[in-house]
């Protein structure tokens, strides 16, 4: 499976969406102060004989990701043979080219896979929830791609298509108002119970309940007008109007209605987290994906077991088999102990930090057991100014921020000049970019204290801190930055420690573990944040970020004209059109800094040797196919 909406995230969504009244009637309608799906406005679906003698149903595409991907490495020639792939080190970008060419292929008999093998994924983050709602970190992302049901995904060109292995057929209105979706009749939860249409419903209405707090996918979602099933298979959409994004907010995660739909369960506890039952239900979740969970501890990672009945029914093969048998996240805090255990073969993969590419990954210990590529991630990272913080509410004091802080160090040294600086939401290679970029950002102390002293912050008192009087009181410009406890991070969050002290003000670096992060963002409990953000697979996947009342928008940044163009942006099917609409956003947003925009991270990763058919996309290495479906560990 795969989510579209799913944006790659340092820290974590959150927040809840604003409520209007619906009432379902019957045992969907809970107590006064729980009722599913209360976020949907009231509304009575036609018969579907009714919809099909006017839909005037235009069919869209159901294909397999696989055989995608088969068809374009069909017409690419490998620049290398696997041999002399395997005996190259990645030095430049022919030798990448070269490596990626050779490894990055799919098998093309399934004798070349070892399909009784193990793979041992690297992780930044706890699983701290196997809800695939409630999915808060790339790591949990991840696993919901591999143990969630899904109807959709997308192929490396964005290209939205209903997946092979779960629809039948996929139909669209001519007015572009409905979605006809035909799910596939051997569909099975991992305890045996079928999949079916009404699965889809309920998903809708209980993502689409105010009291649970699932606001990551409830964006997108809450565009919908409704979701019917008709029959065990047959599941229509609803739209409000014809609008480009549509085809993107039909996506969201499917949870099996038999095991969620618990009327007091819910009400006694909508957070779908503490209560006995919803306990329960995480350690031993239902799946509907190609895995299931084995086995789950905290502070140390994840195990994954695939699923016979994913591509067996009846005792007929109706699916690609998975090509891991077992799929083990493994919780690895310390980027050194992770690369220590990548040399050893304790682990398949990792992303590596920069010094850890150009200085820790070039000699012969580390080429025994691996190999390693790189390519273009659409990943962004950033100093959040939370505004409601009087000290940023003032957009000459977030410029003077961000001319302050000492970006070609952080390039040179924290990022050892592997990747580019960053000038606004959209990467350079999008289509959605400015064709006009604003000027990436250098360090200017002049100009920054000039608006400072333009804001009216000045050291009265001698004592080297800048301070200003606020609500009455004269108050020190002092802050703290909370960060991810990595090294990497708090590195680089310490240059703007020092560069802002060269100008009067104190930051304090706050190392902060990563759930007492997500809590703190979500809280907005917080004065400034580093964090960073990967892509959706359409644009407007980022109004849930930058709109006034988007669900992420941490730094509570209002912009009334990026709220409309938004909205235009979703209205307009010319690409070209589309393209300037999200142009215009990008500096709209980049004239009102809410962000220091740092850089754009670029994908580093290291491989074993033994693995095979990872390729790079811009939201990463494992992405062109649904879960993990294109990457094998090779037969002996």
């Amino acid at each position: 499976m795969s989510h579209p909406r799913w944006l790659v995230f340092s820290l974590v969504i959150a927040s809840l969406a604003v409520a209007v009244g619906c009432d379902f009637g019957g045992d969907e309608e809970t107590t006064a102060e729980f009722k599913l799906g209360d976020l949907v406005k009231p509304f009575d679906p036609p018969p579907l004989a009714e919809l099909d003698a006017k839909a005037d149903w235009q069919d869209r595409p159901v294909l397999d990701g696989l055989v995608l991907l088969r068809e374009k490495q069909a017409a690419e020639q490998p620049l290398a043979t696997v041999a002399e792939a395997l005996a190259l080190k990645n030095v430049g970008t022919a030798e990448n080219d070269r490596i990626l060419s050779a490894l990055g292929r799919l098998p093309t008999d399934d004798k070349q896979v070892n399909f009784d093998a193990e793979i041992v994924r690297h992780s930044n983050f706890e699983v701290k929830s196997t809800n695939p709602l409630l999915s808060s970190s790339v790591t949990e992302s991840d696993i919901s791609g591999l143990t969630g049901f899904g109807l959709f995904g997308f192929d490396w060109n964005f290209k939205p298509f209903a997946s092979k292995d779960s629809v039948v057929s996929w139909q669209t209105s001519k007015d572009g108002l409905f979605e006809k979706v035909i799910l596939r009749n051997d569909l099975v939860w991992s305890d045996g119970k079928p999949i079916t249409a009404h699965d889809v419903e309920f998903s809708y209405k209980l993502i689409m309940t105010e009291k649970v707090p699932v606001p990551a996918v409830r964006s997108g979602t809450d565009k919908l007008k409704y979701v019917k099933a008709y029959d065990d298979h047959t599941v229509i959409f609803f739209h409000p109007e014809s609008a480009a994004t549509n085809v993107w907010n039909i996506n969201f995660p499917v949870v099996p209605k038999h095991v969620y739909d618990k009327p007091k369960e819910l009400a006694a506890d909508p957070t779908l987290q503490n209560s006995d039952y919803w306990v329960s239900t995480e350690k031993s979740p239902v799946a509907g994906g190609a895995y299931l969970f084995s086995k789950r501890t905290l502070g140390q990672g994840a195990v994954l077991e695939r699923r016979d009945d994913y591509f067996m029914h009846k005792g007929k093969q109706v699916r690609d088999k998975p090509y891991f048998k077992t799929i083990r996240f493994k919780f690895v805090k310390d980027p050194s102990a992770s690369l220590l255990q990548l040399k050893g073969g304790d682990l398949d993969e990792m992303i590596l930090t920069p010094l850890q590419w150009l200085k820790e990954s070039d000699d012969d210990e580390f080429y025994r057991k691996n190999t390693k590529a790189r390519g273009i991630e659409w990943t962004s990272f950033h100093f959040i100014w939370n505004m409601k913080v009087p000290l940023f509410a003032d957009k000459r004091v977030r410029w003077a921020m961000s001319y302050a802080m000492d970006h070609k160090q952080m390039l040179e040294k924290n990022r050892y000049g592997l990747d580019e600086p960053c000038n606004g939401m959209f990467h350079p290679t999008s289509r959605w970019a400015p064709k006009n970029p604003p000027q990436f950002i250098q360090q200017d102390l002049a100009k920054a204290k000039e608006l400072l002293k333009e804001a009216g912050w000045e050291d009265s008192n001698g004592d080297g801190i800048l301070d200003k009087e606020i609500n009455g009181k004269r108050e020190n410009f002092d802050f703290g930055i909370i960060v991810a406890d990595r090294p990497d991070r708090i590195e680089l969050c310490t240059i703007l420690k020092q560069s802002l002290e060269k100008i009067g003000i104190r930051c304090t670096v706050k190392p902060t573990e990563f759930s007492v992060l997500q809590d703190k963002l979500l809280k907005k409990e917080f004065q400034a944040a580093f964090g960073g953000w990967g892509t959706g697979a359409d644009p407007d996947t980022s109004v849930n970020i930058w709109g006034s009342t988007g669900e992420r928008n941490y730094g509570s940044y209002v912009n009334p004209e990026i709220d409309q163009l938004f909205e235009a942006g979703r209205k307009e099917f010319d690409d070209e059109k589309r393209a300037e609409i999200y142009g215009k956003i990008h500096m709209l947003a980049w004239e009102d800094q809410p962000y220091t925009w740092l850089y754009y991270q670029n994908a580093y990763y290291g491989f074993s040797k033994e693995l095979r058919g990872y390729m790079f996309s811009p939201r990463g290495p494992y992405h062109y196919s649904p879960g993990f479906g294109s990457i094998y560990r090779a037969a002996e």
